[in-house]
C-alpha cells in the first residue's frame, strides 16, 4: 500500500520560541486539508506540553529545532507515530529538511520516496528505597551530574549487574547514537550513525584520567548509583529538558527501550553532509 493511502491524519507541532512557527503552522494545516487529511496543530514554548491523544495520528510534522525533535519523540515513540522534522533555523543534526524544503519533504514522504530511519530511545527509572521513584524516555541521553558549576560527584556504576567502578566525575551520561552528536561530543565521546545500535557511556571530566567513554550494546543495562557522602546536589537530566533530583543511595536505571523513534529522512542531505557542515570540517588545501 502506498504511504499516501496509509495516512489520514497529521499531528503539527509547533514550537512558538521559533519565529515563523505559527504561520508555517497554518500552511501545513491548510495543506494537508487540501489533500484531504485531517489535521491538528500543537504550540508548543520550549517547556512541558500535553499533546492530543497520539494513536489517532500517522504522522508528526516538527516544527523548531533539535529541541523540538527531542520533545516529539520522547512522547510519540511508543505509538509508532513517525516525525517529518523541519528546522527553522540552521540544520540539525535531527532535523534536516529546511523551512522551505517542508512541502517537498511531505510529498516526497507520502509518494514513497522519503525512508524511515528508526533510532534507538532510552527507557530511564530511578529507584529510591527499593521502589521506583519517576520513569523517563529520551532520545538524546540521559545524564547523572552535579547541580552546581563543576563541581565532583561519586557514582558507583554497573553494567548489567557487573562492577564496572566508582566514578569521581562532573558526571556520568549514557547517550544515544542520535545524541552522540550532542553533549556526549562535547564530553569527548565518540559519533556514531544516528541509527546504529549501541549506547554510549561517558563520564564528564573524570578526575582519573584513564577513564574514558564506552560504546556498548543495547542489551547491556546501566546501573548509576548515587553514592554516599556527596558534597553537592545530584540531579538527572534527559535529553536537557527534564530535571530529577536526586539524594544519596537513589539508582538510576538506564537500558535501550523497546520502542524507537521513527524519523523521515531528508532526501536533500546525508547525515554525513550535515556533520560535515556543522562541525565545519576541511578536506585539505584546494589544489
Amino acid at each position: 500500500m502506498p504511504v499516501k493511502d496509509q495516512i489520514r491524519s497529521v499531528l503539527v507541532i509547533a514550537n512558538t520560541v521559533k519565529p515563523g512557527a505559527r504561520e508555517l503552522a497554518g500552511e501545513i494545516e491548510s495543506y494537508c486539508i487540501r489533500r484531504g487529511l485531517q489535521a491538528q496543530v500543537v504550540l508548543y514554548d520550549g517547556e512541558a506540553s500535553s499533546l492530543p491523544e497520539k494513536d489517532g495520528f500517522d504522522l508528526a510534522v516538527t516544527l523548531g529545532g533539535d529541541g523540538t525533535v527531542l520533545f516529539a519523540s520522547r512522547v510519540l515513540a511508543g505509538h509508532n507515530v513517525p516525525i517529518l522534522p523541519v528546522n527553522l533555523g540552521d540544520f540539525g543534526f535531527i532535523s534536516e529538511v529546511g523551512h522551505d524544503e517542508w512541502q517537498q519533504a511531505l510529498e516526497r514522504y507520502l509518494a514513497g520516496g522519503i525512508d524511515i530511519g528508526d533510532r534507538l530511545v532510552l527507557d530511564v527509572e530511578v529507584l529510591r528505597e527499593g521502589g521506583r521513584l519517576c520513569a523517563f524516555r529520551g532520545l538524546n541521553d540521559a545524564v547523572v551530574s552535579s547541580e552546581g558549576i563543576s563541581r565532583m560527584v561519586r557514582l558507583t556504576v554497573r553494567l548489567s549487574d557487573q562492577y564496572l567502578g566508582v566514578y569521581r566525575a562532573d558526571g556520568v551520561m549514557v547517550a544515544t547514537p542520535t545524541g552522540s552528536t550532542a553533549y556526549s561530543a562535547a564530553a569527548g565521546g565518540p559519533i556514531l550513525h544516528p541509527e546504529m545500535e549501541a549506547m554510549i557511556l561517558n563520564p564528564i571530566c573524570p578526575f582519573t584520567l584513564s577513564h574514558r567513554p564506552i560504546v556498548i550494546p543495547p542489551d547491556e543495562v546501566v546501573e548509576i548509583q548515587i553514592a554516599q557522602e556527596q558534597r553537592t546536589q545530584v540531579a538527572l537530566t534527559v535529553d536537557g529538558q527534564t530535571m530529577t533530583p536526586l539524594v544519596q543511595g537513589d539508582t538510576v536505571i538506564v537500558r535501550a527501550s523497546p520502542k524507537k523513534a521513527r524519523i523521515v529522512r531528508s532526501d536533500r542531505r546525508t547525515f554525513y553532509e550535515v556533520l560535515r557542515s556543522k562541525l565545519n570540517w576541511a578536506g585539505g588545501l584546494d589544489d
